[in-house]
C-alpha cells in the first residue's frame, strides 16, 4: 500500500506511521477488512526498521483499530471510528493532535495460566486486615472535618512521614513542604508536565522506556526526544542540551533493569545545572534491591536543585490505593501545588491518614521485608529456569532491583509475535519493542511479582516453543 507519512524526523517514526494509519482509518481510506502489508513488507517501503512499524501495529491493535488472523495477516476492523466533520455538524471531538487513547491494563484482561506480566505486586501478601483497622480508625465523624476542602500538598502527618522514609532509606534530604502527595505516579508526572512543559518544549525520556511517561509530556504539547539507554543506563551524551525535563529510571531502568552508573549521575546532574534542565527521577520499585547495595539517588547527589524525587505505593503496596508523591525545590513547590489544586483539588484525606499510620508504626517496613524475601525466591527462581528452559535463545540483562527481569534475543527475533503466540496459549509477558521508540533491539520482559513460581517452568517452556517458532523479522 502506499502510506502518506512524514518520516523525516528520525525521533519518532513509529508515531508517525502510527497516526498516519490512523489517518487512513478515520477518514476512510482504509476500510474494515482492509490488510494491511506485512510489517516487513512496509518497513522496506518507508526505509525503517520492522520493529518500528510493530509498535505502530501494535498501537492501534490496542486502541482496537486492527486485529490479526494467524496465517492471515493484519486487518483494519469494524470498530466505529470518529470521522473528521465540519466542527458545525458532527459530533464532538478531540483537539487536533489529541491522538491517545486508553490502553488496556491488567485489570481489563482476563488472568493468564502463566502470569509473567510487568509491574504488577503479589496483593494477597498485602496485610489487608491491618489496612482495613487503620481506614476505619480514620472514617469517623469529625476525623478529617469532612465540610471543608483539604490542601492539595496532603495530610501533613504524611507528608513528614514519607520524609523521614525517604530520608532514611533513599538518603533524600527534604522537609515536609517539600511533598506533594499524588494519585500515583502518573498524576505526578501530568503535574510536573503542566507546570514544567510549553508546547515544543523537548523532553528527553529513556528509550527504551516507559511509554505512559513519553504520553503524558506529548499531551502537554512537548517534542519527546528518545535517548538510547546501555548497561550503565541511559546515555547522559546523547540528551540534548536543549531538553526542558530529563525523565530518568535511575536507580532500576525501566524497563531493562541496569542502574544508573555513578559517573553518569554526576555527568546528568552537571549536564542540568549547565543547561537549566529539569531531571525527573522515577524511584519506583528501588525498595526491591537483591543485589548490591543502592546508589545514591540524584536527589541526594543534586545542590543546584534541579531534580523532582518521584515515589509510589503501586509496586511496594496495591495499586488500587492509588497514592504516590513528589519531592520537589522550593522554587517548584507553589506552582506544583496550584496544579494539583486544578488537577482534583486534592487526595482522600482518611486514606492518607491510613498510610501515614501505616509508615509511622512499622506496618510498611515490615511488609517490604516480607516481600523483598519472597519476590527475591521468585527472581532467583525465574533466573534458574530462564537458563535451564530457554538456554542460548536469550541473554539475561544485569539487573539488581525490582519486580522483572528483561532479556534480550536474536536481532532476527520478532519479538513482538512471540509474544503473541505466547498470550495465545496462556502466557502472559511483555515485548521490549513494545517499549521503544527508536531502538531497535528485540527482547521479552518478564515480571514475577504476581507469579505463581508453580508456573515458571512450564510457562518458560511454552515461551521457549514460541521463540523456537517464530518467524525471522
Amino acid at each position: 500500500m502506499d502510506l502518506a507519512v512524514d518520516i523525516t524526523d528520525r525521533r519518532d517514526r513509529a508515531t508517525a506511521i502510527y497516526r498516519a494509519l490512523l489517518a487512513a482509518i478515520r477518514n476512510g481510506r482504509l476500510a474494515a477488512g482492509d490488510r494491511l502489508p506485512p510489517t516487513r513488507e512496509l518497513a522496506k517501503d518507508l526505509g525503517v526498521s520492522r520493529t518500528t512499524v510493530a509498535v505502530a501495529y501494535e498501537r492501534l491493535a490496542a486502541e482496537g483499530f486492527l486485529a490479526s488472523r494467524v496465517g492471515a495477516g493484519t486487518f483494519v476492523t469494524d470498530r466505529e471510528a470518529p470521522r473528521a466533520r465540519p466542527r458545525a455538524h458532527g459530533a464532538l471531538r478531540a483537539r487536533d493532535g489529541w491522538t491517545f487513547a486508553p490502553a488496556p491494563t491488567s485489570g481489563s484482561q482476563p488472568k493468564p495460566t502463566h502470569d509473567f506480566r510487568v509491574g504488577i505486586p503479589d496483593a494477597s501478601i498485602f496485610p489487608f486486615d491491618s489496612w482495613r483497622r487503620l481506614v476505619s480508625a480514620e472514617i469517623r465523624v469529625g476525623a478529617h472535618d469532612p465540610g471543608t476542602y483539604a490542601g492539595p500538598a496532603g495530610l501533613p502527618r504524611l507528608r513528614e512521614a514519607i520524609t523521614r522514609y525517604v530520608g532514611f532509606s533513599r538518603g533524600v534530604t527534604a522537609q515536609p513542604d517539600d511533598v506533594i502527595v499524588t494519585r500515583g505516579a502518573q498524576q505526578a508526572l501530568d503535574l510536573v508536565a503542566r507546570v514544567l512543559v510549553a508546547p515544543g518544549d523537548v523532553v528527553a525520556v529513556e528509550d527504551p522506556g516507559y511509554p505512559q511517561a513519553r504520553d503524558v509530556f506529548a499531551s502537554h504539547g512537548a517534542r519527546v526526544v528518545p535517548v538510547r539507554v546501555d548497561e550503565q543506563g541511559l546515555v547522559v551524551d546523547e540528551v540534548p542540551a536543549e531538553a526542558r525535563v530529563v525523565y530518568t529510571t535511575p536507580s532500576h531502568q525501566f524497563p531493562t533493569g541496569p542502574p544508573l552508573s555513578a559517573a553518569r549521575r554526576v555527568a546528568l546532574l552537571d549536564l542540568a545545572h549547565r543547561h537549566g534542565i529539569a531531571v525527573v527521577e522515577d524511584d519506583y520499585d528501588s525498595e526491591f534491591r537483591f543485589v548490591d547495595g543502592p546508589l545514591d539517588t540524584l536527589h541526594a547527589l543534586d545542590t543546584h536543585g534541579r531534580v523532582l524525587y518521584l515515589g509510589t505505593y503501586s509496586k511496594t503496596l496495591v495499586p488500587a490505593l492509588r497514592l504516590g508523591y513528589l519531592v520537589v525545590p522550593p522554587s517548584l513547590r507553589d506552582a506544583l501545588l496550584a496544579a494539583r489544586q486544578l488537577a482534583d483539588g486534592y487526595g482522600d484525606p482518611a486514606v492518607e491518614a491510613a498510610l501515614a499510620a501505616f509508615l509511622s508504626d512499622g506496618h510498611f517496613a515490615a511488609h517490604v521485608r516480607r516481600a523483598r524475601a519472597l519476590y527475591g525466591e521468585r527472581r532467583a527462581l525465574l533466573r534458574e529456569e530462564l537458563g535451564r528452559v530457554l538456554g542460548d535463545q536469550v541473554r539475561l540483562v544485569p539487573s539488581a532491583a525490582g519486580l522483572h527481569l528483561t532479556v534480550t534475543c536474536h536481532p532476527s527475533v520478532d519479538d513482538a509475535g512471540v509474544v503473541r503466540a505466547a498470550w495465545a496459549h496462556g502466557v502472559a509477558l511483555d515485548a521490549l519493542s513494545a517499549y521503544a521508540v527508536a531502538q531497535d533491539g528485540p527482547g521479552l520482559v518478564l515480571g514475577y511479582g504476581a507469579l505463581d513460581p508453580a508456573s515458571i517452568r512450564p510457562g518458560l517452556e511454552v515461551l521457549a516453543r514460541s521463540l523456537a517458532a517464530a518467524p525471522s523479522r
